[in-house]
This record gives C-alpha cells, sequence and structure tokens, in this order.
C-alpha cells in the first residue's frame, strides 16, 4: 500500500511525511519555473493575434500549487486566467469556449517556433463550451512533465491582498445569477485568490496534515468514486482550528480526528465567515437555506454557492468504511503501545438564528399606524 503508511507508527508519521510527500526543492523548482513560462505565454503572446483586442488583468496560480500543499510527484497545476473583455458571471459561462479556443490555437503555433524551446501536449475536449484547457509541459531543463489546467475566469474581485474581504454585494449578485442561470458552483473559479489565500497562511505543519490526508484519499480512491478531495482539505483545516489552533501539534491526533469527522458524515454541516457572513441580507437567506441542506455540507469558505461535499452519498459512505477500518491501524498507535486519542472537535458549526423579518416589518407597520391613528385623534381632540 503505497509507502506503507498503515506500518508506520504514530510518533513517526512527521518523518513519513518529510520523506516520501513533502516535494523536493527540485520538483518544486521544476514547478516554480514550467509556471512561469506559462504565466508568461498568457501574459504577453496568447492574444496578440486575437481578432478583437484581449487583455489579461493576471493569471493567479491555484490548485495545490498555489496553496503550498502539493504531494510529491504530483506536478499539476490550476492557472486562472482573468480577461478584462469577461464583464460578468454571465459573459464567463458564455464565452469562455473562445477563449480557451484561442489559447489552444496559440499553444499548437508556438510549438512550431523551434527557438521557443518548450513543448505542450494539449488534451483535446469534445465541449464546444469547455470549462477549462489541459495541457501537458516539457522542456529539456525540467525533470519531469507537468500538467496544466487553464480556465478563464471573469475578474469580479479585481486586485486581492492576503487580508481581502469582497464587498457583501458581490456575493449577493454571484448567489441571484446562480439561481438565474442554475450553476451551483460554476463560478469558482472567479473565487481562486480568496480560496488559495485561505489554506496558503495556515501553519506549515497544518499544510503537511492536509499532505497525509490527501496522500491517504488517494489510496482508497483507486478509480473508486468518492467525495471531491477539496472537501478532505477543508475538513483537515476545520479540525486543526476546533481542535487544536496550535502551530506545533501531534500530528496522529490530527489525522485521527479528520478520518473521525469522516466517519460522521451524516452530521457534517460546516462553513466560515472569512469571506462572507450573515450581515448583508440576501446573503444571510440564502446561507440559511444552504446549511438547511441534507448532510454533508461543507461550503466552500470563499464560494457560499458551492457545497464542495458534493452530492455522492456512496462516496462517503465508502470513504467512511475506510476510515473506520484505518482507525485500528498501526499509525494511530505510540510506539509503547498506546492509543492515539482525537481531537474534541464537533460535527456542525453553531447557525445563528434567522430573524423572522415579515413578522417583524408587518409588526413596525401596525405600530407606526397604530402611532399615527393616535397622534390624529389627539390632534382633532386638541383642535376642537
Amino acid at each position: 500500500m503505497g509507502h506503507g503508511l498503515s506500518s508506520f507508527s504514530a510518533s513517526e508519521l512527521d518523518k513519513f511525511i518529510e520523506d516520501y510527500l513533502r516535494p523536493d526543492t527540485t520538483f518544486g523548482a521544476d514547478v516554480k519555473l514550467a509556471i512561469g513560462v506559462v504565466c508568461d505565454f498568457l501574459k504577453e503572446r496568447c492574444f496578440q493575434d486575437a481578432a478583437h483586442p484581449v487583455r489579461v488583468s493576471k493569471v493567479v496560480k491555484g490548485g495545490s500549487s498555489g496553496k503550498g500543499t502539493a504531494l510529491k510527484g504530483r506536478s499539476d497545476a490550476d492557472l486562472v486566467v482573468f480577461l478584462n473583455n469577461l464583464t460578468s458571471f454571465e459573459e464567463q459561462l458564455n464565452r469562455r469556449g473562445e477563449f480557451i479556443k484561442e489559447i489552444k490555437k496559440q499553444l499548437y503555433k508556438v510549438q512550431r517556433e523551434r527557438h521557443f524551446g518548450v513543448k505542450f501536449a494539449v488534451q483535446s475536449s469534445w465541449w464546444p463550451n469547455a470549462r477549462s484547457l489541459s495541457f501537458k509541459l516539457s522542456a529539456p531543463h525540467l525533470h519531469q512533465e507537468v500538467e496544466f489546467d487553464v480556465l478563464p475566469a471573469f475578474d469580479v474581485l479585481g486586485h486581492v491582498s492576503i487580508y481581502s474581504v469582497p464587498d457583501p454585494q458581490i456575493y449577493a449578485n454571484l448567489i441571484r445569477k446562480c439561481i438565474y442561470l442554475k450553476k451551483e458552483g460554476e463560478f469558482s473559479t472567479c473565487f481562486t485568490e480568496l480560496q488559495r489565500n485561505f489554506l496558503k497562511q495556515r501553519p506549515t505543519k497544518v499544510k503537511s496534515l492536509i499532505r497525509l490526508v490527501k496522500y491517504w484519499y488517494h489510496l482508497e480512491k483507486l478509480g473508486k468514486p468518492l467525495p471531491p478531495q477539496y472537501a478532505l482539505e477543508l475538513l483537515t483545516v476545520y479540525a486543526w482550528e476546533r481542535g487544536s489552533g496550535f502551530v506545533d501539534f501531534d500530528t496522529a491526533q490530527g489525522f485521527r480526528t479528520v478520518l473521525e469527522l469522516v466517519t460522521k458524515y451524516k452530521l457534517l454541516r460546516i462553513y466560515w465567515t472569512m469571506y462572507y457572513d450573515f450581515e448583508h441580507q440576501e446573503v444571510s437567506n440564502y446561507l440559511h437555506r444552504q446549511l438547511m441542506r441534507i448532510s454533508p455540507v461543507i461550503l466552500d469558505p470563499a464560494d457560499p454557492r458551492k457545497n464542495v461535499a458534493g452530492s455522492n452519498p456512496k462516496g462517503w459512505q465508502r470513504l467512511a468504511g475506510e476510515a473506520a477500518a484505518w482507525l485500528w491501524y498501526l499509525c494511530f498507535k505510540y510506539r509503547d503501545g498506546s492509543p492515539v486519542c482525537s481531537w474534541d472537535v464537533p460535527t456542525e458549526v453553531d447557525v445563528p438564528k434567522q430573524e423572522n423579518h415579515f413578522f417583524r416589518n408587518f409588526c413596525l407597520f401596525f405600530l407606526f399606524l397604530f402611532l399615527f391613528i393616535f397622534w390624529r385623534a389627539s390632534y382633532l381632540a386638541w383642535v376642537s
């Protein structure tokens, strides 16, 4: 089973992560170099021959590479290309295909230039309005191929810093548009920088725990349909936040807590209020509806429209069964044979009580009506 994770004791998990899961410096340098080549291509060359002027406002590195949670040997990178030509969520949905077609055309064109020195292996998509373009990049100075997914997106956030919190109206517009278009989580790419910042600012050891959970997830997947990997990443952050919160912690305890949460998937109701909350009425109403859905519910911290737990109860059931079996393995016992205890973490985040605004407004209306009638009666009695 892989590198034999199940045969490592709890005390050896940190060494296991260091030896087998953390990318080495050569790998990191390769990926960084490859991303630089593709970013330069997208910004400076890709759209210069387009029929209409196309402006790239920014290219953002997402996925595991952007979040700092990549596994050793898995060289994949998501690049979100924000285009000034896309001015709404609807335009992103309707026009992304034409921009992907142009990127694909330019990749083939650049292949024919001998001096470029980089090879792109483009994967064809059967969809005319595909969401992304996938390709592999190889070059003489790289030790291995690097896989890319390039996704065109509407730049709804503009400049984003590590402390950026979007205007709630952006989320209100997103909710309205997704309901109108009947597209849930379709525009998560617009919030890539927030997703990246949410994970990137976590302590190094939390990212190591995420790597361990992802490695375990891939051991169990092996062609089977399981819940999205991103759900496990967020579940790991949640377990650490609620169970420890310290920069240094026992990795085995964190790992056990995550697996126990997986076994309790039917009770999971998790969300964060870092980028959106219950202050804006329209967003609040929508959040209450989202959090009333059948569990598991794990809302994307950057996009309230997206329940990253997915809609695959059989996948969760399968993963929960595997997690329950693993709780008896050697990696949850210390060298002296004593068992690892999990952190005390709730399966649900409290949801603030929803105000009945209709009833409140109804009462206020009658209060003002009563005061007006009382004032008028008093006034008429006084003048008479």
